[in-house]
């Protein structure tokens, strides 16, 4: 059996391979609502073959939306259409995840397709948040510094929002803290200016992301798999490090975090970025022999080979996609045909199996 195709226990969860579908923002969401388009988005990962599938960065708060068009679970009216998503992808025999996200100063923008600058006035634009009044980029507007209530404010929001995943039958839950979004602005020295306790020293940078995730721990039963996604690196040499992950890591362990999805980039315009296929795997390969935890690859990640190799060389224990599962929505069963695995199709699509 390819490594790729055995299960994964993931707290209380067993997947039945190693292949996630990653969080992807769909931009098609009104006041936060689900919809026919996440119905078949999500669904049709599930009847390709996906063991995890994990709902794109879903706002905990109307505020912290990177856009008006993103999905939302910040209201109990969100949670009857993700029920039905739920309950579809798991009758598919995947299980359903999603990632509880807050953008911060990378907040109040139009969807990339409608040109991705900030929001006017007049398209509706909103006061953006984050660790200090530093905007993301020189000429936009400037975030207003979170006060220690607003900061009491962002924490009860994931945390009614984790209680509002759990009633949409959601059985993973990521923590986005990756990207440039709120908790990544906290933790790095790039955008967290801050002299208080929430800022200077890397404990006090850590401290929010810490604090949102036992928060989020102590509403879900025991063992629930609950994971966070970080940005590795900076990618700038006076930003976060490799090595501060790790340690972040070490105290993710600690506070019951099931596996860390290890991304990069995202909270600083100059960063030079080597593209590449599975570029950031690295990452995922010293967190996880560092730090003790499992951990999730992710980027430019697109064929089978690579998805086994990164396993079999014990570099991750997931392999998470994004563009690949766009292109091609039934990548676990090519996958499983070119690997020489016999993986169950569903029983519609049978004749179309050999």
């Amino acid at each position: 059996m390819a490594k790729l195709f055995e299960p994964l226990q993931l707290g209380n969860i067993e997947l039945k391979n190693r292949i996630a579908v990653s969080p992807t923002c769909e931009y098609s969401s009104v006041d936060g609502f689900a919809a026919d388009w996440h119905l078949v988005h999500l669904g049709s990962r599930a009847v390709g073959g996906a063991g995890l599938i994990i709902a794109e960065a879903t706002a905990v708060s109307p505020e912290g939306r990177i856009t008006p068009d993103d999905l939302g679970i910040w209201k109990d009216e969100h949670i009857s259409f993700l029920q039905r998503i739920t309950a579809f992808i798991k009758e598919q025999g995947s299980v359903p995840g999603i990632q509880l996200a807050h953008a911060g100063r990378k907040a109040s923008h139009q969807s990339p397709w409608k040109g991705g600058q900030p929001l006017t006035k007049e398209e509706g634009a909103w006061q953006t948040v984050g660790p200090s009044a530093s905007p993301f980029k020189e000429g936009t507007p400037a975030p207003e510094a979170l006060s220690k209530e607003g900061i009491r404010k962002v924490i009860d929001d994931f945390k009614a929002a984790t209680t509002r995943a759990l009633k949409a039958g959601f059985e993973v839950i990521e923590i986005h803290a990756a990207h440039g979004y709120l908790l990544h602005q906290f933790y790095s020295p790039l955008s967290n200016l801050r002299s208080d306790e929430y800022g200077g020293s890397f404990a006090n940078r850590i401290r929010l992301t810490l604090e949102i995730v036992n928060a989020v721990k102590n509403l879900l039963p025991q063992n629930f798999p609950l994971l966070v996604r970080i940005s590795a690196t900076d990618w700038i040499d006076t930003g976060w490090t490799v090595e501060d992950s790790v340690e972040l890591c070490k105290e993710l362990k600690k506070a019951g975090v099931h596996l860390v999805d290890c991304s990069s980039g995202g909270n600083a315009l100059g960063a030079r970025i080597p593209l590449g296929p599975m570029y950031q795997t690295s990452f995922a390969a010293r967190i996880k022999k560092e730090a003790g935890i499992m951990t999730g690859a992710v980027g430019l990640i697109t064929t089978a080979t690579e998805a086994e190799n990164i396993l079999q060389n014990n570099e991750a224990d997931l392999i998470l996609l994004a563009r690949q599962f766009l292109r091609d929505p039934y990548f676990p069963l090519h996958a499983a045909k070119e690997l020489g695995v016999d993986a169950a199709w569903p029983v519609q699509y049978q004749r179309a199996k050999n």
